[in-house]
């Protein structure tokens, strides 16, 4: 299985694309379509050069593509390929090590249609900032989406 164009734009849409770097919520930096490295694995500066959207969907394309690798090897049940794109996304926005430590991932599991997921999933809606964990909008809205996508 793999990501699917429904899991590109997921991720795109709540990362939004930015040409230049910028510093995200938590403070890194980050370009494109919510990267934070390039596909050589270097961290992205607050000085690298702007990048062009079809050069940000390539980035982030790469990376969906990675943590489809990494969710593959980390779930032991079948998913549909809507429970497949939402993990990817959420994987993509957390990290890997974070879904592997997830009470969400051991959910899924054990039985990937308890309705009880959809919790596992909303209780990561919160950034560092400033050293505080913070309940974000924007977090909150994409757990939502990813969810629903998670049970249609």
């Amino acid at each position: 299985m793999k990501p699917s164009n429904n899991c590109y734009l997921l991720v795109r849409t709540f990362e939004g694309y930015s040409a230049n770097p910028y510093l995200c919520p938590t403070k890194v930096p980050t370009i494109g379509y919510g990267n934070t490295e390039y596909e050589n694995g270097r961290k992205v500066t607050l000085q690298d050069p702007s990048i062009d959207v079809e050069k940000a969907k390539t980035l982030s394309a790469f990376y969906i593509d990675k943590f489809g690798v990494d969710v593959k090897k980390v779930v032991t049940k079948p998913l549909t390929q809507n429970q497949f794109d939402a993990l990817v996304s959420f994987a993509y926005n957390v990290g890997i090590g974070n879904l592997k430590a997830s009470t969400l991932l051991k959910k899924v599991n054990l039985n990937p249609i308890d309705e009880t997921i959809r919790t596992e999933f909303m209780k990561w809606d919160k950034g560092t900032i400033n050293g505080k964990k913070v309940k974000l909008d924007g977090l909150t809205k994409r757990r939502k989406k990813e969810s629903d996508l998670y049970y249609l």
